[in-house]
């Protein structure tokens, strides 16, 4: 029987600044939401993004992962792109973003989760609150982290 080795590639996460880094964190989020997703293009951008803490993956010099952070707490915007899935990308930045809040001010943490998404989220720490509801004709729950 033949055995196959897979490798994990570690990805570059880091902070990121919507000013200087719109194009890049704009494009992820296209290809992911608007495109893959169906979400309407007036639903994806709002007043938010200029006020919001980002977040971004990258292998080998090419983005594959983004997320933001409103100032209220809220956790979103999070894709991966389709080809970087199952990799550990994703978890990666959330563990990354949920130590960088670790020791600010308390505030508490909560995300509008897909539904496919939720298990996902509970491996980091976040409990589902409250009913299913549709945001862009998707089904999503609340969940807020566990502290």
């Amino acid at each position: 029987m033949r055995t196959m080795n897979i490798i994990k590639r570690t990805p570059v996460i880091r902070i990121a600044i919507w000013k200087d880094e719109k194009d890049t964190l704009s494009d992820i989020r296209r290809r992911v939401f608007i495109e893959e997703q169906d979400v309407p293009e007036q639903m994806e951008w709002d007043e938010y993004d200029e006020s919001s803490k980002h977040y971004l993956a990258a292998l080998e010099n090419k983005v594959v992962a983004v997320a933001r952070l409103k100032p209220d707490g809220q956790l979103g915007r999070m894709a991966v792109l389709t080809e970087y899935r199952n990799q550990g990308i994703g978890s990666a930045l959330l563990r990354f973003i949920l130590q960088d809040i670790k020791n600010k001010k308390p505030i508490k943490i909560y995300l509008h989760a897909q539904v496919s998404a939720i298990n996902f989220y509970k491996k980091q720490g976040f409990i589902e609150h409250g009913e299913i509801f549709y945001e862009a004709d998707i089904p999503h729950r609340k969940m807020l982290l566990g502290i």
